[in-house]
């Protein structure tokens, strides 16, 4: 590419970053004269992009908005860095699988020759790590209206849909299933699921929602001033919150176990739970779980005996998983059979 146009290319991707440049700052960025700035800005103007003027004692550049915009353009990097982003949409949960595939190809047929045949070896392919489960789908439009809200600083409304443990009453108490408000804060993706970070109105505390359980109401409520958070930093805030450090725990279902297992064969196989050594073969175990049936399913995966410290919720869905398993065994095949080998 000769070196006009490369530098082009360079000044309008800078353009593209940020609202207003200084011209000296962006002589800085590509290593040349003030003056050549101008004359590489007059070149962009004539193949129709709208860059303003800024008046003042450093003077600048903006690229204006328009709808008559010559295709965009892409250096080597961003190029990469486009194929891989819509190539791997399909773990982000977002429900946007299909408008990626589009997107890649609309992209890929305004893009030069030279760029189009490297995007067109890079194919990735996104896979879960083993044990994944299948990631819950949120639709766009849902994505989009939280968004907006969280822009906007408006009180949001919604219905919400939280798992309850089977056999329990918490599905009958109103205040479970009542329509939410919040103060929404921030939208977080974390493994493959989206989360909406938000102080609940009603409960006077912060809050994460999983998206795909959210059904969101009409209209919005007033603005509000936003709430400081604690610490500041949104993923080791969320992070804390998965992992139980506040004491509490993110998880709707949090369960405490005395293992006959040493603590450093559990902790080995436990990543968000907290392992306490009570003996050379014993150990206490907290861990948390979307679910009661689901944390004791987690936890009886252990080959060890089981002491349950609390709560009740717990102690019920082992009682329910054991009716469960019993009756699979009574329906299963009849003849004795051999035990899968130890891994």
């Amino acid at each position: 590419m000769p070196k006009t146009s490369a530098r082009l290319l360079s000044l309008l991707s800078l353009l593209q970053a940020r609202r207003d440049w200084p011209g000296q700052l962006l002589a800085e960025r590509l290593e040349v004269s003030p003056r050549t700035v101008r004359r590489d800005v007059d070149r962009l103007r004539e193949l129709g992009y709208p860059i303003a003027a800024i008046k003042g004692p450093d003077g600048g550049y903006r690229l204006g908005a328009g709808m008559e915009l010559p295709p965009l353009l892409f250096d080597d990097d961003q190029a990469v860095a486009l194929a891989v982003a819509l190539q791997t949409a399909a773990v982000t949960g977002a429900g946007i699988e299909e408008a990626a595939t589009r997107a890649l190809s609309t992209v890929r047929q305004v893009m030069p020759a030279r760029l189009r045949h490297r995007v067109d070896a890079l194919q990735v392919t996104a896979v879960d790590g083993p044990g994944a489960r299948p990631h819950p789908q949120v639709a766009p439009g849902v994505l989009m209206t939280l968004s907006a809200a969280v822009r906007a600083r408006e009180v949001l409304r919604f219905d919400y849909d939280p798992v309850f443990p089977t056999g329990t009453a918490a599905r009958a108490d109103p205040a479970a299933t009542a329509p939410r408000r919040v103060q929404p804060y921030h939208l977080v993706t974390r493994g493959g699921r989206w989360y909406l970070l938000a102080w609940d109105l009603d409960r006077d505390d912060w809050r994460t929602f999983r998206v795909d359980r959210i059904s969101p109401r009409t209209p919005t409520g007033p603005r509000f001033t936003p709430r400081e958070l604690p610490g500041g930093d949104v993923a080791a805030f969320v992070a804390g919150r998965f992992q139980g450090s506040d004491g509490t725990g993110g998880w709707p279902c949090l369960g405490e176990v005395v293992l006959d297992l040493p603590a450093s064969v559990v902790s080995t196989y436990t990543r968000d739970g907290v392992v306490e050594g009570l003996g050379p073969d014993r150990c206490r175990l907290v861990l948390g779980a979307w679910s009661w049936p689901g944390l004791a399913a987690s936890i009886g995966r252990f080959d060890a005996d089981i002491e349950v410290i609390g709560p009740t919720e717990l102690k019920d869905a082992f009682a329910h998983l054991a009716r469960r398993y019993a009756k699979a065994a009574a329906d299963g095949p009849t003849e004795p059979t051999t035990p899968p080998p130890s891994r």
